[in-house]
């Protein structure tokens, strides 16, 4: 917890030169099974060394580098080495397309690419030939047709001294830019965002003061690291003197949080909800006594409120709650976990009750890649934490709301714009230097309420505004429905594409001795639809009138970022999904079965 000044992102590196971190593990990652660790000493020599080597392979200030990696210590190191002579980093996500692919590389005129491995290689092998600028692809695995990382390292003995690379790191200030981060656009062409040292320096010294209300020495990154949110919370964990052990298969997140015990982590509201819904799936698979005690103290979990005031009598059943079964959810998670960050969408509020009761900090927050993205965050401070909101605006940032609801930020964390698109630039950002988030929100006390994305509120032929993010969350809420899309612009009532959750729908379907065919079946089946036509008559007690799902269609298909229907933070990606579900849409609103 050093209070060390830092001004651009490689000065966080100096951290590691002080007494008390000495023989410190900075970094972790696993490699053929086996846990490799960076002290801060490994740390800043590896970074050196690859100053050294990029240079000399021609990388200088101002050149553009893309990193589409795994999370990895090397990511770490690539950051650092990057930075420190000037040059800027470009993080791509696995996923996306061939043509984004191409864009991003021939729009920023990157130079050289890191890749993990062959998985992540063959994925642009192709688009690279038509990128005139690029002149290597370096791979941390032995992939056929790049650069290995080890033969990049070696040539750091013809790069500059680090006296030379030192001299270089001063001619960096900390209004230049650090990083490009391309987000998906909804139409067109994906939009570079510019941010400064400063841009994400304010932001992580503003996250720190939080972070140093509640130490920890060990925290598990598996968000991708080219998420500005876990980008960010990896700026602090190292500022803070947390270790950071890296998984790089989200396929197996429960497995290493076991084996690291881990004390904090990020999660999009998607990952915790799958952890719950594993969860209650089990305790579904208990009999007896012991399914009537997982069932209450869940029960009791969702009545909780962090530093409310409860009753002793509450207290008194919700302590005999955690010692009979929360306590096995701490063993599930490693022993050691207090706190999960929660950012990208919003959170289930049963599942922040839920999981605070059972002694997790569920810390929610809210910002955007062009906001470096902290805007508002919960923290550990006694009333820090308000369940439905995003918590109060990051020391340093302001915000107001507009007239039409929308929240407008300025501070130091505001972009220095799209690359390239001053018009754009000037879309988002008025002449006032307000940041138009286009969010709705509003503000209970000091606490940010986050209703919905403005471009996604529709109107109903009506006349009345539906947030339909609010409504799906409701309808998630639901053991039987995993996620759901939320329809109804220009139609006189609001409908539902509904994607059943099928793990739980079979183990009803088998305890009720109805046969299970798989889910091209069972969603036909009309036992199954009237039971989740129940589950939706229930939530809709909870909305209000013009919110209600009149009516809804199930889907045998499974929604994933690979196949379009999800961002990479999980979030719906609507215009594909209105897209794809377009005959369906119309025939619920013909009447048509």
């Amino acid at each position: 917890m050093n209070t060390m000044e830092i001004t651009r992102v490689f000065d966080i590196l100096n951290m590691y030169q002080t007494p008390e971190r000495s023989g410190m593990i900075a970094l972790a990652g696993k490699r053929d099974g086996k846990w490799i660790e960076y002290t801060g000493e490994d740390y800043i020599e590896q970074v050196n060394r690859l100053s050294q080597a990029l240079v000399a392979a021609g990388i200088g200030k101002g050149d553009m580098v893309a990193t589409i990696l795994k999370n990895c210590p090397e990511w770490n190191i690539i950051d650092m080495a990057l930075l420190r002579i000037g040059a800027v980093q470009v993080p791509v996500y696995p996923t996306i397309s061939d043509s984004n692919y191409n864009f991003i590389f021939n729009d920023a005129g990157v130079k050289m690419i890191f890749v993990s491995d062959e998985s992540i290689f063959s994925r642009i092998r192709e688009v690279i030939t038509e990128v005139p600028s690029i002149g290597q692809v370096v791979a941390i695995e032995p992939t056929a047709g790049t650069m290995h990382w080890d033969e990049l390292m070696a040539g750091a003995v013809n790069g500059p001294s680090i006296q030379e690379i030192e001299a270089v790191s001063q001619s960096v200030g900390e209004h230049d830019m650090a990083t490009l981060i391309y987000t998906s656009g909804t139409t067109g062409n994906p939009k570079g965002v510019m941010l400064s040292h400063r841009n994400l320096v304010s932001n992580s010294d503003a996250s720190l003061e939080i972070i140093n209300q509640q130490p920890m020495k060990k925290a598990l990154s598996f968000l991708p690291l080219c998420h500005v949110l876990e980008r960010i919370m990896s700026y602090t964990y190292q500022r803070h003197g947390a270790s950071i052990y890296y998984c790089d298969n989200l396929e197996q997140i429960g497995d290493f949080i076991r084996e690291t015990k881990p004390e904090i982590f990020t999660a999009v509201p998607r990952v915790l909800e799958k952890t719950y819904e594993k969860i209650v799936a089990k305790g579904r698979a208990l009999s007896g006594l012991k399914k009537m005690l997982f069932f209450w103290a869940l029960n009791l979990g969702e009545q909780y409120e962090p530093w409310g005031k409860h009753s002793a009598w509450y207290m008194f059943r919700l302590k005999i709650a955690r010692k009979l079964i929360f306590s096995k959810w701490h063993a599930a998670l490693g022993g050691k976990l207090q706190t999960i960050v929660s950012g990208g969408a919003s959170l289930q509020e049963r599942i922040a009750r839920v999981f605070w009761a059972a002694g997790f900090k569920v810390i929610e927050g809210y910002g955007l890649t062009e906001t470096s993205p902290v805007i508002a965050v919960g923290n550990f401070l006694p009333g820090g934490v308000l369940i439905g909101t995003v918590g109060p605006l990051l020391p340093g940032v302001d915000v107001k709301i507009a007239e039409d609801g929308e929240i407008l930020c300025k501070g130091p964390n505001v972009m220095l714009g799209y690359y390239k698109r001053p018009d754009l630039t000037a879309e988002i950002i008025d002449e006032e230097g307000w940041l138009h988030t286009g969010d709705i929100g509003h503000f209970e006390g000091k606490f940010l309420r986050i209703t919905d994305r403005k471009k996604e509120m529709f109107k109903t032929s009506g006349g009345k505004y539906i947030a339909p993010q609010q409504v799906e969350n409701h309808l998630k809420e639901s053991s039987f429905i995993e996620n759901a899309l939320v329809v109804g612009e220009g139609k006189n009532f609001a409908a539902a594409i509904i994607m059943p959750n099928f793990a739980h729908i079979e183990s009803w379907c088998n305890i009720k001795g109805i046969p299970y065919t798989g889910p091209k079946e069972v969603v036909k089946n009309d036992i199954v639809i009237n039971r989740i036509q129940r589950e939706v008559l229930e939530i809709n007690k909870a909305l209000d009138q013009v919110e209600q799902v009149k009516k809804f269609r199930l889907i045998a298909d499974t929604w994933a970022i690979e196949t379009g229907e999800l961002s990479p933070t999980m979030k719906l990606k609507r215009k594909f999904l209105n897209r794809k579900y377009a005959l369906l849409i119309e025939q619920i609103y013909a009447g048509v079965d």
